[in-house]
This record gives structure tokens, C-alpha cells and sequence, in this order.
């Protein structure tokens, strides 16, 4: 069925387009009360079940200013679902027996193993136990983040702030230039390259993470980011007591609305966060994963995938002060942090603000939400919260 509909919500208009299977209403009901009862100003969602799209709805505005319109080839920034979709690559790499995760990275990666993180294995890039989630022992300069080569040095170089592999913080930047220079080392290519050469070009799926071109920029929507979250707070806080703070160092001395607003943000390659896409390019890749092959594409054997979901740790992490049931790169299903339905074998990663990206590899269900005006809410939100309960509710 086609979806074409103009609402007024909290004052405002908002046109709605997009095709969805007819069993799965409830979903487009909820995508519609989003804009009712949420502070939503653009949005998509997407579903693919069994290797097919039954789900693919946009609607909104790409801007605060209310004058351009959100439409099927709308992209934004999803934040930290970049993390999911880099460990879905990183993941085929050990799929193919390229990486093993018991490996210490200096077989790789050999001028990592300075200043006592020769026992890192890779697996600890993976679950966010490699113990740098900060840097601490550099001078880098405000806007050091666009600079790929500066951060992977200053890691090579960074003392792990406790015993490796004992204590889960998120490294809410660092996880990507990890993997990514381990990929390198091993592909000759970082993250966003392999993504596009083995994953995105393949499947049609509209997601990057950096390396924009004009015309692919000229499809961004605006983000208007929510400054009461406590992440983007800990940029301009002083509180000497939290890892939070120093994980923006090397942020512009810029607002956070500027930051990820910018031509640079769309090009630079942090893996872990500057992923740009919408929900259809998103929901095809989860897709793909649970159902083993898309449209004659495959990503990861079945191994791989019950490799990559195999729990690791349950840990109450010491960054963002909350609980993950943590696989390997991915998060698996942890309700009181990102919730992702009634299946706790279910994976994927959320972003700041409300955007997610999910795979059910039970009912074979790919998921995928994206919105540019974010919450401030610790979890992955009742935007998504509400748009995950219709789908599991057919």
C-alpha cells in the first residue's frame, strides 16, 4: 500500500510518503502518532522481513525551519548506529578468517603495543574493554576528531586507564579508528571504503560512513540536537569525576548543532558516529545479516552470525553509566538501555537522540529508525520504542 497523507500536529503540517504491506499498519499508526505526541520534525522507518521490504515510510520536514520537505531519498546522521554497521564489516573480516577476535592486536597492528597495551587482544576493540575509551596523554588540538591519522597515533600511544579487559566503557570514538585501523592493516582499506565496496554498493543501501560527495550531501537533513542529553552536556561540563568530558577534547570549539552540521562531518571518517544514511538503507543491511542473503547478497555466514551475537559481557559500563548486554561489537537486546523487543537475542546499535538499526535473527527481521530532531532520553527512546511494540504487535 502507498502511504500518502498530510497531518497538522502541535500546530504544524506534516506530509507523509512511502509503501508498506498491508498487515503492517499498526506501524505506520505508530509512525503517524510519533508526530502527535512526540517532538518529531523528521522521520523514517523501514522493515525488511525474510529478505524483503515490507515496510518503507518517510515523512516530516529534513529542517527546523519547517521548508523542506523529508522525502525517499532524505539521509541523516544516525550517530553511534554507525557502531552497529562498522561491527557488521568488522565481523566479516573474522567471518572470513582474516581476524580472529583472541588475537592480540600488534599482530596486526604492531605500534599499538606502546605503554603497556601489548596484551590487548581484538576482542577487546569489540566489547569496549580495550581501556582507552579517553585520551588522556596527548595535547591534541579542537578539531583533532577530523583528523583520522592524529587520533589513531595518539591511541598508539595512549596508556590504558586500567587493566585491559576487566572494565567495559563505552569508547564512544575510539571504538571505529580502532577497528578501522585494524581493518586497514588487514583489507588496505578503513571502514568507510569497505563499506561502500562490500556492503552498501551491493545491497543498494543507502548508508556511509564518511567520504560524502556533493551530491550525496545535498540529500542530509538538518540535526538539531537535544543539549540536555547528558553526552552532548559532557562537552562543556568540568566534572573531573566522569570520563565524559574528555572523550570531546578534540571536538571544534563549536556547539554541537554547528559540529554535525558541517561539510567535514559528512566527509571524515569516524567510524563510530558520522555514519549518514536513512532507515532503508539501514533495515536492508540488518536484513541481509538475518537472513543470510538480500537480493543475491550475502554478508555473514550463519556462523558468523551467532559468532557475532554470542554475549560477552553484561557489565554496568563505566562511561555512559548504564547496563549492555554486549556482543561482539554490537549490543544485543538490554531493554533499560536500548530496547529492541521481545526477543533478547535481537542486536544492532542505537544513536544519540532516538535513530536505530536492528536485526531479529529469529523472525529474520531487519528494523531501522531514524529521526533528525533527538530526544534527551537515556535509552533509544519511545519513538522507536513505539514503532518496535507495533511491529512485534502484528
Amino acid at each position: 500500500m502507498e502511504l500518502e497523507q498530510t497531518l497538522n500536529a502541535r500546530g504544524c503540517d506534516y506530509s507523509f510518503g512511502g509503501d508498506f504491506e498491508p498487515e503492517f499498519q499498526p506501524v505506520v499508526d505508530a509512525f503517524l502518532e510519533n508526530f502527535n505526541v512526540e517532538d518529531e520534525i523528521g522521520a523514517a522507518c523501514s522493515i525488511v522481513r525474510e529478505g524483503k521490504t515490507v515496510v518503507d515510510i518517510w515523512g516530516g520536514w529534513r529542517n527546523g525551519d519547517l521548508d523542506q520537505p523529508w522525502n525517499a531519498s532524505t539521509t541523516v546522521c544516525m550517530m553511534s548506529v554507525a557502531k552497529g554497521i562498522t561491527a557488521i564489516c568488522f565481523n566479516m573480516l573474522m567471518d572470513r578468517g582474516l581476524v580472529h577476535p583472541d588475537d592480540p592486536v600488534i599482530k596486526y597492528w604492531p605500534e599499538y603495543g606502546q605503554n603497556g597495551k601489548e596484551s590487548t587482544l581484538i576482542r577487546h576493540f569489540l566489547d569496549h574493554t580495550a581501556a582507552v575509551p579517553v585520551l588522556t596523554n596527548n595535547t591534541l588540538w579542537k578539531g583533532a576528531m577530523f583528523d583520522r591519522e592524529a587520533i589513531v597515533h595518539a591511541l598508539e600511544e595512549q596508556e590504558p586507564l586500567w587493566e585491559i579487559g576487566t572494565k567495559a566503557a563505552y569508547h564512544v570514538h575510539h571504538q571505529g579508528f580502532l577497528l578501522g585501523e585494524v581493518m586497514r592493516r588487514v583489507t588496505g582499506m578503513t571502514v568507510g571504503p569497505f563499506l561502500r565496496k562490500e556492503v552498501t554498493d551491493p545491497l543498494n543501501a543507502e548508508y556511509c560512513i564518511g567520504g560524502m560527495n556533493e551530491e550525496e550531501q545535498s540529500h542530509v537533513a538538518e540535526v538539531m540536537p537535544n543539549m540536555d542529553a547528558k553526552l552532548f552536556a559532557a562537552k562543556d561540563s568540568k566534572d573531573d569525576n566522569s570520563l565524559r568530558p574528555l572523550a570531546f577534547k578534540q571536538n571544534p570549539d563549536e556547539p554541537w548543532a554547528v559540529t554535525m552540521n558541517r561539510k567535514e562531518w559528512r566527509e571524515v571518517e569516524v567510524a563510530s558516529g558520522s555514519g549518514h544514511g536513512n532507515a532503508r538503507g539501514v533495515a536492508r543491511i540488518y536484513g541481509c545479516v538475518v537472513n543470510g542473503e538480500m537480493d543475491g547478497v550475502s554478508l555473514l555466514s550463519k556462523t558468523g552470525l551467532e559468532a557475532m551475537i554470542t554475549e560477552q559481557h553484561n557489565q554496568h559500563e563505566a562511561f555512559q553509566d548504564r547496563p549492555y548486554h554486549q556482543a561482539l561489537g554490537i549490543l544485543l537486546n538490554t531493554p533499560e538501555a536500548v530496547y529492541m523487543g521481545p526477543n533478547m537475542r535481537s542486536f544492532g546499535h542505537h544513536g544519540i537522540g532516538g535513530s536505530i538499526g536492528m536485526g531479529d535473527p529469529d523472525a529474520k527481521i531487519g528494523f531501522s529508525y531514524c529521526c533528525n530532531k533527538m530526544h534527551a532520553v537515556g535509552t533509544n527512546g519511545p519513538r522507536a520504542k513505539r514503532l518496535i511494540d507495533a511491529l512485534y504487535s502484528i
